[in-house]
């Protein structure tokens, strides 16, 4: 069973696509049209426009073409008919089906890790991400050197053409050798990367000052809820973070220092947006910035409540934070954009989870509240008596704890603080 279904398009300047999906063996409709319906919006993001969406139900796979003969036929005719100049497969195509659809279709064949990993690409601004990106394209593109080079001849070398975007003209032409070294080139860069990050990391960790982590899926509203977080407790408003209502609209891991109306400090990551069938590649190329939320003392998973699909957005985001080994970190949930439910009035606070409007900022200091309830969970109220030659660690006390008082007595300084399980085990002499 196959369906055709066409789009309305108004700009006849970009790409025009067409969208195939196959539902194989027991994906239910539901799961197979939300896969679908995020392909259209990862081609937007894209900048290409999706003139024609072709889907069919399959026992199997056809392992030369994906699709069989029968629907090339169709999608060859469509692709006449509508002057479409690229097929995007809602699937991870084998080298093999690549190359074959390439030369039966005669226009540019993109699947959806290819699509995902041009959107990583244009999107990347840090070097860290812009190295994860060119790593994962090169490892995708070695297998597949046959049906790429098709697709750069079909579009005669230009720009325009998606497999050419990212890492350009040039790699899609180079022979397996020289990927390979390209590749170990960039492994190690990534390495020196990597090590730069765990000294940050151990750096913040020595400071004692916890470390908020938020995720979700892509377009939750993560930016937006940073955004306002800073405009209440961040005081630089240069430290805010790009957003735009679009897929995967930023990749680079953000941290900024907050500080509560209660004094109580602590770090907010930002981590780039989870999404279904997120491709192997891109996760374990971003393993070292997705470990933010391995670190972190807490998770805050923003989820967008308007969503119809947000129960599938959370279960994909928890099995991504399982897969991390982040699966037993203390969690808030956040039900952002709650401003469009009729039947929720904001804020509303229901255990550890919240609904907010992270857009319109309601709810925003009842979020507070509850992140700094959570992180006082794990928290130790101390008494601590410091010695005057030893009053130094007085500002490392105030700097990575939430100081209750302080009092400046004959025989040293008494200090009154919550400490974290790091900080309980190095001041433990001083605790009376």
């Amino acid at each position: 069973m196959s369906n055709t279904k066409v789009y309305e398009t108004g700009n006849d300047k970009k790409r025009r696509a067409v969208l195939v999906g196959a539902k194989i063996g027991r994906v239910s409709d539901e799961d197979f049209e939300v896969g679908m319906y995020e392909l259209k919006g990862l081609a937007k993001a894209c900048d290409i426009d999706p003139v024609m969406n072709s889907t069919q139900n399959l026992a199997a796979e056809d392992s030369a073409t994906y699709i069989g003969s029968g629907k090339i036929e169709e999608i060859k005719a469509v692709i006449e008919m509508y002057d479409i100049d690229t097929a995007i497969f809602n699937n991870t195509l084998s080298p093999l089906q690549l190359a074959n659809l390439s030369k039966a279709l005669d226009v540019e064949v993109i699947d959806r890790t290819g699509l995902i990993l041009n959107i990583f690409a244009e999107r990347a601004r840090t070097r860290e991400a812009r190295l994860q990106v060119d790593y994962a394209q090169l490892k995708y593109m070695l297998p597949r050197l046959v049906g790429l080079r098709a697709n750069l001849s079909r579009q005669g070398g230009t720009g325009g053409s998606l497999s050419n975007k990212g890492s350009g003209e040039k790699q899609i032409e180079l022979d397996r050798r020289k990927i390979e070294k390209e590749m170990a080139l960039l492994r190690r860069e990534l390495e020196e990367v990597e090590k730069t990050r765990k000294l940050q990391r151990n750096k913040r960790s020595s400071a004692g000052i916890p470390l908020v982590a938020l995720v979700g899926y892509t377009n939750a509203g993560k930016s937006t809820l940073m955004n306002k977080l800073i405009d209440e407790y961040g005081g630089d408003l240069g430290q805010k973070v790009y957003v735009e209502d679009m897929l995967f609209a930023t990749l680079d891991t953000t941290v900024r220092k907050l500080e509560t109306t209660s004094g109580r400090a602590f770090l907010l990551s930002d981590t780039v947006g989870f999404i279904n069938d997120l491709p192997t590649d891109l996760v374990n190329a971003f393993h070292s910035t997705l470990e933010e939320a391995l670190f972190a003392d807490l998770i805050v998973e923003v989820i967008d409540s308007s969503d119809e699909n947000y129960m599938m957005h959370s279960e994909v985001t928890q099995k991504t934070l399982l897969s991390l080994g982040a699966g037993n970190i203390p969690r808030i949930t956040v039900m952002n954009k709650a401003e469009k439910l009729e039947s929720v009035d904001i804020p509303l606070l229901r255990g550890d989870k919240i609904y907010i409007s992270a857009k319109s900022g309601i709810g925003i200091r009842e979020l507070v509240n509850l992140i700094e309830k959570k992180l006082n969970e794990s928290l130790r109220l101390c008494t601590l008596k410091i010695p005057y030659d030893k009053s130094g660690i007085e500002s490392q006390i105030r700097n990575s704890s939430q100081v209750v008082s302080v009092a400046y007595e004959g025989d040293g300084i008494t200090i009154e603080a919550y400490l974290n399980a790091e900080n309980y085990g190095r001041y433990e002499e001083f605790i009376e």
